[in-house]
């Protein structure tokens, strides 16, 4: 993302939908350079919040509904991300992660809200 320093734009906060409110994905940022980060990261909270877990009444929708709830409740659905000279400022190894917790999460669209000056 490239954001034009003539908007004077110091932030940027983005939320993710499919063009309703969704409550089974999420977004941070977090590591980026390494891909291992990735998959221990998913391989965690599959633990965490495993499909399996019995007492789960909300299911008519999956066994991986509830646990994308509960993912998405945990690291939260929107992002504040710094932006300076017209460029997200990010560290050198950060980058943004966008978190599909269906097995099958369809299309997703990005809604970006800027602040400035």
């Amino acid at each position: 993302v490239r954001v034009s320093k003539s908007l004077g734009v110091r932030a940027i906060a983005a939320s993710w939908s499919d063009g309703a409110s969704r409550t089974d994905l999420d977004a941070d940022i977090n590591e980026n350079c390494d891909p291992d980060v990735r998959e221990d990261m998913e391989a965690f909270f599959n633990d965490v919040v495993s499909e399996e877990t019995p007492y789960f009444l909300h299911t008519c929708e999956g066994s991986d509904d509830m646990p994308a709830h509960l993912k998405s409740a945990i690291l939260g659905v929107s992002l504040c991300i710094p932006v300076t000279d017209g460029r997200m400022n990010l560290g050198t190894w950060q980058g943004i992660y966008l978190n599909e917790h269906r097995d099958r999460g369809g299309s997703r669209r990005l809604v970006a809200t800027l602040t400035g000056i």
